[in-house]
């Protein structure tokens, strides 16, 4: 024991990872961190987007490979209780461990929207690259990209879209009509009406049908069918492939949310509940996003290392929204400020990637340049 205080995060994603690298940098020595994850791995998995038509499965790196030597202590185990009473955890192997501040970055969990549909999962992304092949073959006609109700994160439904589309085109397939239908006023309206304006022309161009505002069921076949509503407007198709349906994840010791989502303010303090904190898919901000999650754990990080003593100054969370629109001419890059959104052929900020800004980011790219070329 170092008797300094101790902080333990839970969640190897995104906003656990940018909280634990945050407060190494943060806090210095002020503090002892231990980072407990259920899975010794983290997984890039906005880039599986891409790998029903590349082939190429999203990049993995072992956690501890992430975490600089003496930052933080990993702990590869899953949460089992919250005990705030205490200021304990407790693991599903039975051990314990006491905090002085608790960070929970467990994410949500993605469920099938549709029991007719295919579910996109980055974590499986076969059943896609399975599909694209059966529209080059000449098997398929009709497909449907769907965005459930209450999905927080659309991009990846209009990447797919896209890819498809020219995948199609390129197979020399002009029947192929795709269908996409999306609760959103306008095409990925949450960037802006500039970017909403673009993303529509990119679905003009590439042909793919677009219904917006729209809450859809899909029925059983043959065939199938995509009701959208409101209206109650009937697309017969071939195919349904759907974006997942987040569920917040039940922590037991913790009573829920109004909807299951924990409520937190500007620095990730979940209210009720002192010394806990929580951030990334978990909260209840209303976007499901790894570079907010990455902010909203920044704000956490400064706020804690500031407590116990760093020369900082916290800033309560003020997201900035950033996203890479995947397209088959090239990138387009995204960014919501405030004025009518923005949209670029070049990168809009730095480093480059899927998952924007932090210090994660900053990681993996650098990782990323010192890995050998072949």
């Amino acid at each position: 024991m170092t008797g300094r205080p101790e902080i333990v995060v839970v969640g190897g994603g995104v906003a656990g990872l940018e909280t634990t690298l945050s407060l190494g940098a943060l806090a210095g020595g002020r503090v002892d961190v231990t980072l407990v994850s259920g899975d010794p791995e983290f997984v890039e998995l906005p880039d599986a987007v891409e790998t029903p038509f590349t082939g190429r499965p999203p990049s993995r790196h072992a956690i501890a490979d992430l975490l600089a030597p003496g930052a933080a202590t990993l702990v590869i185990g899953r949460l089992a209780e919250v005990r705030p009473g205490r200021h304990e955890v407790v693991l599903a192997s039975g051990a314990t461990r006491r905090y002085d501040a608790l960070v929970l970055a467990l994410g949500a969990r993605s469920v099938p929207a549709y029991e007719h549909a295919m579910t996109f999962d980055p974590h499986h992304p076969e059943a896609v690259r399975d599909l694209v092949a059966e529209l080059e073959r000449d098997t398929v006609a009709r497909l449907a990209i769907v965005v459930p109700p209450g999905h927080h994160w659309t991009l990846p439904a209009y990447e797919l879209a896209l890819l498809v589309a020219d995948r199609v085109r390129a197979a020399g397939r002009q029947d192929v009509s795709i269908l996409l239908t999306v609760p959103e006023r306008a095409p990925l309206a949450v960037f802006g009406p500039g970017v909403a304006d673009a993303a529509q022309r990119l679905l003009d161009e590439a042909g793919v049908e677009v219904r917006t505002g729209t809450f859809a069921e899909v029925q059983a076949g043959p065939p199938l069918v995509v009701v959208a509503h409101p209206g109650g407007m009937r697309h017969v198709v071939d195919r349904v492939v759907a974006l997942p349906r987040l569920e917040p994840v039940q922590v037991p010791g913790l009573g829920p949310g109004l909807d299951g989502f924990l409520a937190v303010d500007g620095f990730g303090r979940v209210y009720g509940l002192p010394d806990v904190y929580a951030v990334g898919d978990m909260t209840r901000h209303p976007i499901k996003h790894g570079g907010l999650a990455a902010q909203q754990a920044r704000a956490a990080a400064e706020h804690l290392a500031a407590r116990f003593g760093a020369p900082v100054r916290p800033a309560p969370y003020a997201p900035v929204l950033r996203g890479r629109l995947r397209t088959a001419d090239g990138d387009r890059w995204l960014r919501d400020e405030g004025s009518g959104g923005k949209v670029a052929g070049e990168p809009l900020w730095w480093p480059p990637g899927k998952l924007t800004g932090g210090m994660l980011a900053a990681t993996l790219a650098e990782r990323a340049s010192a890995s050998p070329t072949v």
